[in-house]
């Protein structure tokens, strides 16, 4: 009996994408995007590849690019070689127990082992977590220029085209007033032609959160995304019951623990999921489950990863019954080049799961020797 596969070496490199402009959020203005791209090797000669991306360096969590590739190198990789390449649930069980935290460095490992085990058995990652109920995800653009009369512009090109027709626009890092009045005027110039949600980025505090939202229910904005500190998960619930329109816990929810305890709460009246919070496509799935007993709304969020990324998010985003809110997997529209051979298809409002086995990607090896952090 042939003895199955094993891990034979994993490569962490950081690579730095160019992007089409920059993108302000509240805790920082994103001027390239950078990223930790895996490659796992295996016995049989199957490569699997991930993704572990944040946002803005430290700004945004504990995890950084460069805290991810040396953590990988130093903890992750000399406990997984050796290892059972196909048993992914094992690895992720050995994975949890010798490593705290890490969440977004772990999603990135879990992806590439399931990206070389659909390849290994010829199927999709979706196929392994029990199938795509649909492939193709609507996916919103993110108007974060930081001026409003180019962020009109921009959305009514995109509507045009029939790329996008919801946009979330990222506030808070300018004082309440000044947020307050870039939304209205946006969501005035577009009207009844697109759906708008609001990102505060935990900018606010209770009080101003419901001066805010109190104007944007006005306004007719449709989706207010975790206005409060992520802490705050009582003030979170006290929001959920006071306004109509709904509040989206994002920062707040990291984990299993997390949803339970906003679900008995209702802090929240919609969850963002997202791969990298939650350390994986198989734990993104159990906090959507949680959300989906609860009758919580799901929305598929991105840390703005790349290619990678997002197309992991997508096989596990597309295997869940309902989506309410769609998804921002965007970030590859965000970049300039790509360390991938093939470009995701966005077209109709939706990006299309790639074909093919695995993930359904490819790296293209000079593009990542080009951009690879010397």
């Amino acid at each position: 009996m042939a003895q199955p596969p094993t891990i034979e070496k994993i490569e962490a490199v950081i690579v730095d994408l160019p992007t089409i402009r920059p993108h302000h959020l509240s805790m920082a203005v994103m001027r390239q995007q950078t990223m930790v791209i895996i490659r796992l090797f295996c016995s049989d000669g199957v490569e699997g590849i991930g993704e572990s991306t944040t946002i803005g360096g430290l700004s945004y969590g504990e995890e950084s690019p460069e805290s991810m590739k040396l953590n990988i190198d130093t903890y992750f990789s000399p406990l997984l070689v050796g290892q059972e390449a196909g048993n992914i649930h094992k690895v992720m069980a050995l994975v949890d127990k010798s490593i705290k935290g890490n969440r977004i460095a772990k999603s990135g490992i879990e992806t590439a082992l399931l990206d070389a085990q659909g390849k290994r058995l010829g199927i999709s990652v979706a196929a392994l977590l029990g199938g795509a109920v649909s492939e193709t995800l609507p996916v919103l653009w993110t108007l974060a220029s930081g001026n409003t009369d180019k962020d009109i512009i921009e959305a009514g090109e995109l509507l045009s085209q029939g790329r996008h027709n919801t946009f979330k626009l990222k506030i808070g890092r300018n004082p309440p007033e000044t947020d307050i009045a870039h939304v209205i005027a946006i969501k005035e110039a577009l009207g009844s032609r697109a759906r708008v949600t609001v990102d505060v980025n935990q900018a606010w505090d209770e009080a101003t959160a419901k001066t805010g939202i109190a104007k944007f229910e006005k306004a007719g904005v449709d989706l207010i995304e975790q206005p409060l500190v992520r802490e705050n998960f009582d003030g979170l619930a006290r929001l959920t019951a006071y306004f109509q329109v709904p509040i989206m816990a994002d920062e707040a929810l990291q984990d299993t623990t997390d949803a339970f305890k906003l679900a008995q709460i209702r802090g929240g009246s919609v969850f963002a999921v997202k791969i990298a919070k939650s350390g994986g496509l198989y734990n993104v799935l159990k906090v959507a489950a949680i959300a989906e007993a609860a009758d919580i709304g799901l929305y598929g969020g991105t840390l703005l990863e790349g290619t990678i990324g997002s197309v992991a998010s997508a096989h596990a985003f597309c295997t869940l019954k309902k989506l309410n809110w769609g998804t921002e997997l965007f970030g590859p529209l965000l970049l300039t080049d790509d360390i991938i051979k093939t470009k995701v298809n966005y077209a109709d409002n939706v990006m299309h799961l790639p074909p093919g086995p695995g993930l359904g990607l490819e790296l293209d090896l000079d593009k990542l020797e080009q951009y690879k952090r010397k």
